[in-house]
């Protein structure tokens, strides 16, 4: 049984692993490039990978044969610099296009 003070300090451990702002919630600066498909204001990391998704998906870029590829338009060859990736390296390019605001 915990005491009240274990409970205390575990309440206050949970909130801040929690609390906006920081980790993937943490606001984070677009480049240029990757601006014209998510915008130029800050927002959280996983609002630029959702953005990104719906650009993909409204465009029909991922590859009907290979779902996990993603094949790049004009606006995503800047970003990724190559024709097409898979989703798992698309965020590896995404990063080097935010900064921590």
């Amino acid at each position: 049984m915990a005491t009240a003070k274990q409970e205390a300090g575990a309440k206050k451990a949970a909130t801040k692993q929690t609390k906006a702002g920081t980790g993937i919630h943490a606001p984070v600066q677009p480049s240029k490039e990757l601006g014209a498909i998510v915008g130029t204001d800050a927002l959280p990391r996983s609002q630029v990978i959702s953005k990104v998704w719906n650009h993909i998906k409204k465009n029909n870029l991922q590859n009907p044969e290979n779902r996990r590829e993603i094949l790049a338009d004009d606006k995503l060859k800047k970003i990724f610099g190559k024709d097409k990736v898979t989703m798992f390296e698309m965020n590896k390019h995404i990063s080097a296009h935010v900064k921590a605001s």
